[in-house]
């Protein structure tokens, strides 16, 4: 896997995810592995099968709750866990590819189950070098 644009970070009883990149979409992409992360080690995810999902919102913080909040309903209703995207945004508009596989529980040892994004923490900005933050809490 390239090298790691995307951390943790302690919120109570819940855990945020933050992404970072050179563009908005690196930091959603990094994003989306910082929740895989909370599940299972992303590189123990193959990437067998790809979900489009899309999603729009009125500003870049409430699409990136609304990105990771379809993320964790195309696990849910899929039964699978992503570990590669591709973000592509045009303003309000998110349109994605996922990779990833039907969750095994031998093999994923999945440590919790992520029940959404929410809005504590939530921030998408450009930070003092030019680059991308994209992070909020996730409930678990």
């Amino acid at each position: 896997m390239a090298e790691k644009h995307w951390s943790h970070f302690r919120h109570g009883a819940d855990i945020g995810v933050r992404g970072t990149g050179a563009s908005k979409e690196a930091a959603f992409e990094q994003a989306a592995i910082a929740l895989t992360a909370v599940i299972t080690e992303p590189d123990k995810v193959a990437q067998k099968e790809m979900v489009v999902v899309t999603c729009e919102a009125p500003d870049d913080a409430l699409l990136l709750a609304d990105w990771l909040n379809a993320l964790v309903y195309e696990m849910a209703i899929r039964k699978m866990i992503f570990s590669r995207f591709e973000v592509h945004c045009d303003n309000t508009r998110l349109q994605a590819k996922a990779w990833g596989e039907k969750v095994d529980v031998k093999k994923h040892e999945p440590a919790v189950e992520v029940k959404g994004a929410t809005y504590t923490s939530l921030l998408v900005k450009r930070d003092e070098n030019g680059g991308w933050i994209a992070q909020c809490v996730v409930d678990v």
